[in-house]
């Protein structure tokens, strides 16, 4: 589907101005450009573009709250210098599976002074000769490169960890409130049973007594 209608259906009949997530995996873009996303999205946080066919960013509108952006596996290869101007507050970028080859690229991103996190997985430039000893001191505002700081410890996944624990936490709600009310069912139907099966035997009971009585 082309990106300018999956926008369309994402907005559920909400303005942009109330989106704060906006996730396009896998549509489609004309010309390898962003279409349909305007600067009416300015309290847009997340935006995700995964494999949409972009080679530019150029058409990206002014999202100042913006501060998490997924670029993976896409074909961009540099024009990354117009992102501190769109993008002034962006902490997360991930420009996993592009074709960025060089440093050089990499140092357009030096004016995104909050940037805290950047992944460059299967990107050739991670290729290159102490890769990761170069990129820190190019961005010194950097934390985490490809997951992992200066010293090569992994960075925590807190945001994701979060997201994972409230899913199962409504999960778990909705499993306890479905085993509670089965429970309540089972009760009332044992109850039910229960009193079919005493009157019963107190229909039986004089019968048998009446039987007992003509012999």
């Amino acid at each position: 589907m082309e990106m300018e209608k999956w926008i369309h259906l994402e907005l559920r009949n909400r303005t942009p101005s109330d989106v704060k997530e906006l996730i396009l995996d896998n549509c489609w873009s004309h010309d390898g450009k962003i279409e349909g996303l305007t600067d009416e999205f300015e309290e847009l946080e997340f935006l995700s573009t995964i494999n949409v066919g972009l080679s530019s960013v150029a058409n990206l509108p002014k999202l100042n709250k913006l501060k998490k952006l997924e670029l993976s596996d896409n074909r961009i290869s540099g024009g990354l210098l117009v992102l501190a101007e769109k993008c002034p507050n962006l902490t997360h970028l991930n420009l996993s599976g592009n074709t960025i080859q060089d440093l050089s690229t990499i140092d357009l991103l030096k004016k995104l002074e909050n940037l805290k996190s950047l992944d460059l997985f299967n990107c050739e430039v991670t290729s290159l000769n102490d890769y990761r000893e170069n990129v820190f001191p190019l961005l010194p505002q950097l934390t985490y490169l490809d997951g992992h700081d200066p010293d090569e410890e992994e960075a925590p996944d807190s945001d994701a960890e979060g997201y994972v624990e409230v899913l199962e936490d409504d999960e778990e709600d909705e499993d306890e409130e479905g085993y509670n009310d089965g429970e309540v069912g089972d009760e009332e139907d044992e109850d039910e049973v229960g009193e079919e099966e005493k009157g019963q035997k107190r229909k039986r009971e004089p019968e048998d007594g009446e039987m007992k009585t003509t012999k």
